[in-house]
């Protein structure tokens, strides 16, 4: 895993690189989470991919336990990638819900937070 320090609006956002799936439950995203909290970072980015794929079942609850903790810490949270590849309309609702506010968001690139 590689984390690369961007700016964004005054705020210091880490960009998590990896090939591999880094939150496969609720205490790799607190691992994680709690890492980039205390290096002072205010929001993550990270690519779907790096998720496991339980996540994007909403019946597991993973999703809204993990992005629940990221609210608790006040860490703002981007996932990067293509949804609508996701047949549930359910995931589709709470990816429309949570893009609304500015907690969580679901993105297809991270153009808007990462520029060069």
């Amino acid at each position: 895993m590689k984390i690369i320090a961007h700016n964004y609006k005054d705020k210091k956002l880490a960009e998590v690189i990896s090939d591999e799936i880094l939150i496969q439950n609720i205490d790799d995203a607190l691992v994680l989470l709690g890492d980039l909290y205390y290096q002072g970072y205010d929001l993550i980015v990270v690519d779907e991919s790096n998720l496991t794929p339980q996540f994007f079942n909403l019946k597991t609850k993973l999703a809204g336990e993990i992005l629940q903790k990221f609210t608790q810490y006040q860490m703002r949270l981007v996932i990067v990638g293509d949804f609508k590849k996701y047949n549930s309309n359910s995931l589709q609702d709470f990816i429309y819900e949570s893009n609304k506010g500015t907690q969580v968001n679901f993105v297809q690139n991270k153009n808007k937070f990462i520029e060069p």
